[in-house]
């Protein structure tokens, strides 16, 4: 199973993207699924969410900053591994490919980047998780977001919170294949949460609504926006543009 996902949020410079994108789907993707413990990919392109969220212009998150935390909010990059040791423990193949002057090259289009390595804490399947792809893979469409808490005492009620609500509540939404609450093992946020759609439009449907509960005072998801920080441009609403199916 997929215990680790390495996850990449980056810019690129427009004048260059089509060369960027050709390059990663076509080779280094396809290359990085050769290596010993590496179990899917997949690219994304961010279409909204952060302060964008809600629609109404006001960005109801606490934003993180400074220089060691990368404000890239345009594209996700994940990979998928056994455990998120795998990243950890570089093989030759793996060192060759890095290494080499393309890949570097491509590599040096990032922009803002803000790379994670997660464990998986809890999932939960939904209701359309038969349309869950043999590999693993994520959904065609994704919600994801990475934050930290205020305070240590806010970890045992944002806990309780999934454990309780969020959870229990994606496990029966229309629209959803699974959800991942996930820990960070290296990187800037502690906590993440993927949100697998079967298309942005479900989401829409099924999700927005409830998401925007943490609107309101009076429900549980308010606190847990009023005491989180976000990293930039979390959570990232995106469409699946590799593998196309």
């Amino acid at each position: 199973m997929d215990q680790g996902i390495k996850a990449i949020w980056y810019d690129l410079p427009e004048q260059q993207t089509e060369s960027y994108l050709s390059w990663l789907h076509q080779t280094y993707l396809p290359a990085m699924l050769c290596l010993p413990g590496r179990l899917w990919a997949a690219h994304y392109k961010v279409i909204g969410g952060g302060g964008r969220m809600y629609g109404d212009g006001a960005d109801p998150f606490a934003r993180a900053e400074g220089p060691e935390v990368g404000t890239g909010k345009d594209y996700v990059l994940l990979i998928g591994a056994g455990s998120p040791h795998a990243f950890f423990k570089p093989v030759r193949a793996e060192t060759e490919i890095e290494e080499d002057t393309e890949t570097r090259k491509m590599k040096s289009l990032w922009l803002n980047a803000r790379p994670c390595v997660f464990a998986e804490e809890a999932r939960v399947n939904g209701p359309e998780y038969d349309q869950k792809v043999p590999s693993g893979t994520p959904g065609p469409a994704i919600q994801m977001g990475s934050f930290r808490t205020k305070t240590v005492a806010d970890e045992y009620d944002l806990a309780a919170w999934y454990a309780q609500y969020r959870l229990p509540a994606m496990a029966r939404m229309p629209g959803c294949i699974a959800t991942r609450k996930l820990l960070t093992v290296a990187g800037w946020a502690k906590h993440a949460v993927m949100y697998e759609f079967t298309s942005l439009e479900a989401r829409e449907e099924h999700f927005h609504k409830h998401e925007s509960l943490g609107l309101d005072k009076t429900v549980w998801t308010n606190k847990i926006i009023n005491y989180t920080i976000h990293a930039p441009g979390s959570p990232s609403i995106a469409k699946r543009i590799w593998p196309e199916s």
